[in-house]
Parts: C-alpha cells; sequence; structure tokens
C-alpha cells in the first residue's frame, strides 16, 4: 500500500504542530495561571499528536523522543514542576529537535538520535524525582496492565472498559490508510478487550467498490491513558472517520449523545444500543431469543427496558434517532489542502483570460454590435470576479511569519545578555503568498540589526532613563493597495554625523557633500557600509542591509527609514498586495501607452496651458495646494508629436502627490503584471509590463519612483 501521501500530510502537520508547539512555549514566561495552564495544554497537545501520529507511520526515533518531553510536559500541567526559563530554553530545543527527526524522515536519512541525548538527559533531571516510568517501554508495559476499575451508582450502564467506536472514512485506503495500523498502535496504550466488526457500512456485492474502505469497528478497552491520548491515536484520520470514545462507566447522558452524533443510516434498535456501548453483545442475544419466544412479538424496546428500567433514557434517544433516520445531515465545512504549483497555474491562467477578455472587449467595440458589447460587458463583469476570488485563495494572514521572530528575539536578547519584549500588531494582514515566502529573510536581517544595534544595554538604558525592557515591534497594514510592514525599536537610534564619518572613511560620500538626515539614512544599504566597532557572528561585516533593499525592490518594494537619536528607529517596508493582476489605468503619450496602478490615481483634469505659461516653474495651483507636475513625454524622452490638449493625471504615494502630464487618457485595465529581465532591472520609475487587448506591451509606471526621481531633480537645482 502506497503511504507516500499519507506520510506528506503528517510532515506537513507536524511542521505546523510544531510551529504552534514553539508560540506557546515562548508565552509560557510572565502569564496568569490561567494562561499557563491553557499554553501548556497546546503543548502537551501537540507533542502528542505528533508522537501518536509518527507511532503509526512507524517512526519509533520521533515516538520515544517525543515520549519524554510528553511526559515532562504532563508534570508542568499538573504542577509538580515549576516553569521557569531554563526549562523553557530545554523545551525550545527538544522542539527544535523534533523539527529535525521529523526532516530526517522526510529525506529519507538516518536520524541523529545522539544530538538528542543530551537534551534527554536534561528532561530525566526533571523526571528522577518522580517514580512514573520515562521510558516508551515502560511506559507501555504500564498502560498494558489493565487498572483496577469502580463501578458506579445504578444510574448509570455497567461497563468496565473505555467503549471506543470508528469508523474509517470511504477514501482511507485511497489516502494509503492502514486502519488495523490503528488499532495496533492502541494496543500499547492498553488492552483491547474485544473488538467487533461493524458490518452494517458493508454495501451489496453488486455495489461494492474494492477501493473503498466500509471498516468499522466496537472496541472496548482496558486503559488508563486519557480520552485526549485515545483519541490522538486516531488523529490522522479523524477528519474523515466517525470516531466517538465513552468512558468508563460512563453516564446515561453520554450514551445519548453518541445515539444522537450517529450516522443516518437505518439500522434497528439493538444495533443501535450496541454500538454506542449500552449493551453488550450477549446482553442484547438474550433480549432477542426472548422476543422469540414471546407470542405476540413484543418490540425489542419493550423487552430491554423490562429488564433494565435504567435504560429508558438510552432507549428514548435510540427511538428518536431511528425516526430521523431520514433527515439529511448538515454537512461540514471543510479546508482543502491545494498545492502551491497548482495555484499558481491557475493565476496564470486567470491572467491569460483577463488579457483574452481585453482583447475580446475591443473586437466588440470596434465591431459596434450593441448586443456583443453588453455581452462582453458581462462577461467581463464575470472575469474579474473570478480574478478577485483567484487572488484571495493566494492572500494569506501575515502573522505566522512575524510569530518565528518571538523565538528570534528571545535567544538573540539572551545571547547579548538584554531584555527584549517583541510586539506584534496587524498579524491578520493578508498578502499574496509569494510575498509572504520572499519577505522572511529582509525581515530576519532588519529584526536581527533592531536587536544588536538598536536596543541598548539595560545599564545604558537606565542611564538614559529608559525602561530596562527595550521594545521591537513588527506592525503590518494595507495603504494604497499596499501592504506596509514596519519594525521598530525604542533604541538609541540612528546617529547622521555617525553614518556620514563612516561614509567619508569608507569612500562612499565626499567631504563636501551635504546630504539631508533621510539621504545619510539611506546610505546604510550600500554594500559593506557598517557602522559596527567590532566584528560579531551577528553583524559589522556590511552585509545584510544592501541584501534587504535589493530582495524588497526585486519584490516591487522600497524601503524607507525614519529614526530620531535617542528614542528608536523604524524601517518601513512598503510591498505590492500581489506580483500577479492588479487594477490599472492606461494613458498614453505620442504613440506609446503606459499604465498606472490604479490605487495610485485620485482624479484627472485637462492641463490650462495658458495658466502653465503666466509661470516659469512646473506647478500648478489645485484647489489652493501646490499641485508639482511630471512631463511624462520629457521625462522618459518620447518622441512624437504633441497635441493641442494635454490631461492631468493626480497620484499620490507615500504621502506625497504630484500631476502626471499625459496626451490621452484610455481608462481602467485589468493588468497581467510581466516581470521585467535583467536589462531592466535598474530603471527606477518601472515596475513591470503587461500585455494589452490589441497585444501590444505597456510598461508599468511606478509612481514611487517617479517622485522620487522628481524630488531628487529639484534638490539638485537648487543646490546648483
Amino acid at each position: 500500500m502506497n503511504m507516500d501521501a499519507a506520510l506528506q500530510t503528517f510532515f506537513t502537520e507536524s511542521r505546523e504542530l510544531l510551529e504552534d508547539m514553539e508560540s506557546q512555549l515562548l508565552q509560557l514566561e510572565g502569564i496568569d495561571e490561567a494562561q499557563l495552564q491553557e499554553s501548556l495544554n497546546a503543548v502537551f497537545r501537540a507533542a502528542h499528536t505528533i508522537k501518536g501520529s509518527a507511532g503509526i507511520f512507524n517512526l519509533d526515533f520521533i515516538v520515544a523522543f517525543t515520549h519524554v518531553v510528553e511526559s515532562v510536559l504532563d508534570r508542568l500541567r499538573n504542577q509538580q514542576i515549576a516553569i521557569d526559563e531554563a526549562l523553557v530554553s530545554l523545551l525550545l530545543s527538544c522542539r527544535d529537535h523534533i523539527a529535525a527527526l521529523v526532516d530526517a524522515a522526510e529525506a529519507k536519512e538516518p536520524p541523529d538520535v545522539s544530538a538528542g541525548e543530551p537534551l534527554l538527559a536534561e528532561l530525566q533531571q526533571y523526571l528522577a524525582a518522580d517514580a512514573q516510568p520515562t521510558s516508551h517501554a515502560a511506559a507501555t508495559q504500564v498502560a498494558n496492565t489493565p487498572p483496577p476499575f469502580e463501578r458506579m451508582a445504578a444510574d448509570a450502564v455497567s461497563n468496565d472498559c473505555w467503549h471506543i467506536s470508528v469508523r474509517f472514512g470511504l477514501n482511507s485506503f485511497r489516502d494509503g490508510m492502514d486502519p488495523l495500523s490503528f488499532l495496533t498502535y492502541l494496543g500499547t496504550l492498553g488492552n483491547l478487550v474485544s473488538v467487533t466488526p461493524l458490518a452494517e457500512f458493508i454495501p451489496a456485492l453488486e455495489q461494492y467498490d474494492c477501493e473503498s474502505c466500509y471498516l468499522g469497528f466496537a472496541i472496548q478497552f482496558a486503559s488508563q491513558a486519557s480520552k485526549q491520548e485515545i483519541e490522538d491515536v486516531f488523529e490522522f484520520v479523524k477528519e474523515d472517520s466517525e470516531l466517538h470514545i465513552i468512558s468508563p462507566n460512563s453516564q446515561l447522558t453520554e450514551y445519548i449523545q453518541l445515539i444522537e452524533s450517529m450516522p443516518e443510516i437505518d439500522q434497528r434498535l439493538g444495533e443501535i444500543l450496541l454500538q454506542c456501548g449500552a449493551l453488550t453483545a450477549a446482553e442484547l442475544q438474550r433480549a432477542l431469543s426472548r422476543q422469540q419466544q414471546q407470542q405476540p412479538t413484543a418490540p425489542i424496546g419493550e423487552i430491554l427496558a423490562h429488564g433494565d428500567a435504567s435504560l429508558n433514557p438510552v432507549l428514548d434517544a435510540a427511538l428518536t434517532k431511528q425516526s430521523k433516520v431520514r433527515e439529511s445531515l448538515a454537512k461540514e465545512q471543510k479546508s482543502l489542502r491545494v498545492d502551491a504549483d497548482k495555484l499558481d497555474h491557475l493565476i496564470n491562467l486567470v491572467g491569460e483570460l483577463v488579457t483574452a477578455g481585453a482583447g475580446t472587449s475591443l473586437l466588440a467595440d470596434s465591431l459596434g454590435d450593441g448586443n456583443l458589447c453588453e455581452s462582453v460587458s458581462i462577461l467581463n463583469g464575470l472575469l474579474e470576479e473570478v480574478r478577485d476570488a483567484a487572488l484571495k485563495l493566494r492572500m494569506v494572514p501575515i502573522g505566522a511569519t512575524f510569530s518565528r521572530f518571538q523565538r528570534v528575539v528571545r535567544d538573540i536578547a539572551k545571547e547579548l545578555g538584554k531584555d527584549i519584549e517583541l510586539q506584534i500588531t496587524g498579524a491578520e494582514t493578508e498578502l499574496d503568498k509569494s510575498v509572504v515566502e520572499k519577505i522572511g529573510d529582509p525581515l530576519m536581517h532588519l529584526v536581527r540589526n533592531a536587536i544588536d544595534h538598536g536596543i541598548e544595554s539595560q545599564a545604558t538604558r537606565l542611564a538614559q532613563g529608559k525602561s530596562e525592557r527595550g521594545e521591537i515591534s513588527l506592525h503590518a497594514y494595507h495603504d494604497s493597495g499596499n501592504i506596509v510592514i514596519e519594525v521598530g525599536d525604542d533604541g538609541k537610534g540612528l546617529d547622521p554625523e555617525v553614518i556620514r564619518r563612516k561614509a567619508i572613511e569608507k569612500g562612499l560620500l565626499d567631504e563636501q557633500s551635504n546630504l539631508s538626515d533621510e539621504e545619510l539614512f539611506n546610505i546604510i544599504f550600500e554594500p559593506g557600509f557598517s557602522t559596527a566597532a567590532q566584528v560579531s557572528n551577528l553583524s559589522g561585516r556590511g552585509v545584510g542591509m544592501d541584501v534587504v533593499k535589493r530582495n524588497i525592490a526585486d519584490l516591487r518594494g522600497r524601503v524607507e527609514v525614519l529614526s530620531q537619536l535617542g528614542q528608536g528607529s523604524t524601517m518601513r517596508i512598503i510591498l505590492p498586495l500581489t506580483l500577479a493582476i492588479i487594477d490599472g489605468f492606461v494613458i498614453g503619450v505620442a504613440d506609446e501607452q503606459y499604465v498606472l496602478p490604479l490605487d495610485t490615481v485620485l482624479e484627472c483634469l485637462e492641463l490650462n496651458s495658458a495658466e502653465l505659461d503666466s509661470t516659469d516653474e512646473p506647478y500648478i495651483n489645485l484647489r489652493g495646494q501646490v499641485l508639482p507636475l511630471i512631463f511624462l513625454r520629457d521625462y522618459l524622452a518620447v518622441r512624437g508629436s504633441k497635441p493641442r490638449r494635454q490631461s492631468i493625471v493626480v497620484v499620490q504615494s507615500g504621502g506625497q502627490s504630484a500631476g502626471i502630464v499625459v496626451d490621452r487618457l484610455y481608462g481602467e485595465f485589468q493588468t497581467v503584471i510581466k516581470p521585467l529581465g535583467k536589462l531592466f532591472s535598474r530603471v527606477g520609475c518601472v515596475s513591470g509590463s503587461t500585455i494589452l487587448g490589441n497585444g501590444t506591451v505597456a510598461l508599468i509606471l511606478d509612481i514611487h519612483g517617479l517622485l522620487d526621481a522628481m524630488i531628487a531633480y529639484e534638490q539638485l537645482q537648487y543646490r546648483r
């Protein structure tokens, strides 16, 4: 049986659980008792689920190590061990080792078990004072010894074991699952007193599908394991299977709840009671024998109620279930894992549809057929909805990327002897998955620099009247069709004079240069530049900030530096929400066409040549505000005759506004972004290209690049 698909799901879900485990462990220090218990339970569940799933696939090296971790976590939950910084660090290291074992299993390489031996030795110290077994083999031996049970009062059904009812999903075989392996692993936690196959799910021979799974079991199970532990055995198939677990000596209400949750299939009353565990097979057989002996035949419910009046509530629930057998159950909404390559292919196809739709719209306009134009308009409207829906499939919250820096801040701060807290806001902000995957490394550089360069030592902070604990913040929000990510700190900030002096020493700046603070701050992104007094394993070699700027530029983004000496710095990253499709506004200059991102366009108006001729400066008065103008024809050196009337497109980016003077306005256009080659990588005012409906290629203008170029040109003229 091919288990590759199931194994891959295990690896994926294990990594998700390990990320959640790390997040919860980082919260253990400094929280109240209620939150501490909740976090410990979450960490325990993650470890136990990984252990249980690994056992199904015979990954014993993961099971053995995780079991010891689980034992320590269990003592923490029971308040037998006090939580402290050293124990949190140990558990984080254990989490990393489990991740390494999972990676080795996925790569089909021998696991480095020796790397976990020092961790096991430390874990054993926390368990040394406890008489409970710490090895997996010893735990299994104890679990296989049936414990003594006490019977409850007469208002409970007699049952000395756990009752487990499981019906595996129809696709279990196709998904590479072996139902018997779950029962085998369950046997390591206790004693399988009886396993009864449930044959009522097997269809007639002509409807039987040999690739479908119709297996179901009613299990009597004696064990000291908790209900959560037993449920976690079936974690891997729980979503697609029907699983119910009833505790030993369960109250009647638990059987009633099980009956109410049973699948809507036509069953006899006795079968329902047997399946829910309220009756044993022998009890049911005796009741059926009495029914056959009676003349006239009495309903089985009456016979059972006569034999045991305490079953009446369960019988009523079973009869109610029978009466509702033909009612359909509401389908549960389930998530679906989709391969990233398939999603990218879908986005590409939608992009081609957008381009083809634009061409069809132009053709319909040229033919002048009203009915055809209306039909194409409806089609393009639906296509726009499909485009938006497809793009939303790739939008993911940035919180998962942010949360991994909790560990980074904690570890590096401890290494440097600093006390630093990470504040995260805007974690729910969504952006394209492809952007999330590529923004991690630049953010890592910025966070590490903030820890090393930005936050001062505790003694220095106290001497300056600051809080002993430094703060680093990660903040994300949407702004004008972009996502803005800010990495801030309340440290010492950037010193323009120090940067200036270092830049002169490295030959990056002339002594006669007169730069603003903002221009000096941007020097930190130059290759080889560093203000660190000495080289460390974290910084000082001048490698990092230039990589940050280059990686962000590759994402069609930009980075801004805000800093105030003695109060801290903020690195602001502005990125597009998506790298695939945007709404554009098409403009024309001479015979060329260009596209502006629609989110940056505020309004359009006609250029008044008389007003412009009255001054020698490229500005106009727009409702009492000075609006600088950018003549796109001159800036891009476009040749061609100039029309008698020109238009101004008012755009805004980064809080700055300007008017772009163009020859023609073509209107809105769904733009499929095509990346430019390396030849155009240094063209600051162009962010990409697209194919118009008539098949011609149009450049997508970078508004922020245009505004920066305009400001730089004005400053240069001013200095002259």
